[in-house]
């Protein structure tokens, strides 16, 4: 199989589908491989580290796209590369396609088969290639809430970690799984006041064992959230319903009850965001104000560190393609966790929670591999 491997052209997304050690991995089960020119240039490798990885290195996209019978890439694609999609082909990247209906609807008449990264799953139910990216986004949360807090940016003029003498800030984090977890570790590493809300009492039991109460956990009731919104300093947004739209925890009428130059950081955004004053932002201009609240929605918060997240995400995302690459569509049929992260296949949505959220009629993958 030719598997390819375009330049990301999301705003100031730095990351790469293929690093020159995944290319070598493909060219070694005897697949061609090819990646655009400058496709590495954000984690630091160039042609030539492609080249002597096994790569051919094509002149643009366009040739990438005609030329390959998979695409790797790690944003969902731009209406400039939907229109080059074609049905006998495959696409293996990030979709999050409930909140987007265009990119749906040009996956859809592309006939292309897309298989989203973030609803593969591993056997214990989990996220796999989705997780890294979390683990990345989530520590990046913490980041980016200290320095929207700030006063120059607009911020309460809050240090998260407080001084002698002073108490620390306060962040509440929504929702307890990888992201979560992960802003959490950053918050308390940073000496902040920290409390996990969600509606799983199993996982706060975790959370408490694992943080040995430097954390609070509460049970997510609407009456928790209003107070935890309303004390906090850095809100984080890290909801996750798998392949569906966020729901919207933290209402429009709940930012008058917050202090003013607060942070909401919407890490949900992806998939529409769990604030309902959230819309997405790019890394050029991250924040906007909302009723004197501060909003960093930023919709692909690990290009912001490509050399870990590029490198953090091809761990993950290599076993499945090489799958993909060996077997073609059969890899679908075979394996049930690759199968469910199959969306689109031949104008056909294969995804439950994309086509209630889209208003497709849902094809069964299965069903619709077969066909």
């Amino acid at each position: 199989m030719r598997v390819g491997c375009p330049k990301e052209i999301k705003n100031h997304e730095y990351r790469v589908g293929l690093t020159p050690g995944s290319v070598r991995e493909y060219a070694a089960h005897g697949h061609d491989v090819l990646v655009e020119t400058g496709a590495g240039a954000g984690i630091g490798a160039d042609d030539n580290a492609y080249r002597a990885a096994g790569a051919t290195i094509a002149a643009s996209a366009g040739e990438v796209f005609a030329k390959s019978d998979m695409i790797v890439k790690v944003k969902e694609p731009q209406p400039t590369e939907w229109v080059q999609l074609r049905e006998d082909q495959i696409l293996y990247t990030y979709l999050h396609l409930a909140p987007d209906p265009d990119q749906t609807r040009g996956l859809v008449e592309s006939g292309v088969t897309a298989i989203a990264y973030e609803t593969v799953t591993d056997n214990r139910g989990g996220l796999p290639l989705l997780a890294p990216m979390s683990e990345v986004a989530g520590r990046l949360a913490i980041q980016a809430g200290a320095t929207a807090l700030q006063k120059a940016n607009g911020g309460r003029g809050v240090l998260l970690g407080g001084v002698p003498g002073v108490l620390p800030g306060k962040v509440a984090i929504i929702g307890g799984g990888v992201v979560g977890l992960n802003a959490a570790k950053m918050a308390v590493g940073l000496g902040a006041d920290v409390t996990i809300i969600d509606r799983s009492l199993p996982r706060l039991r975790e959370v408490d064992d694992i943080f040995n109460g430097r954390v609070h956990t509460r049970y997510s009731t609407v009456e928790a959230l209003e107070e935890e919104c309303f004390s906090s300093d850095v809100v984080v947004g890290a909801v996750l319903i798998p392949g569906a739209a966020a729901p919207k925890l933290v209402t429009r009428e709940m930012l008058s009850g917050m202090k003013q130059g607060a942070v909401l950081v919407d890490v949900a955004i992806d998939q529409g965001g769990c604030f309902e004053t959230s819309h997405a932002t790019t890394h050029s201009d991250p924040t906007y104000e909302v009723d004197g609240i501060i909003h960093y929605c930023v919709a692909n918060m690990p290009g912001a560190v490509p050399v870990t997240s590029a490198h953090a995400l091809n761990n993950a995302t290599l076993h499945y393609g090489l799958q993909l690459a060996d077997k073609g569509l059969k890899a679908l049929v075979d394996d049930q966790n690759l199968r469910n992260g199959l969306n689109v296949h031949k104008g056909r949505i294969t995804n439950q929670a994309v086509a209630e959220a889209l208003g497709y009629e849902m094809a069964e993958p299965r069903s619709a591999l077969a066909a």
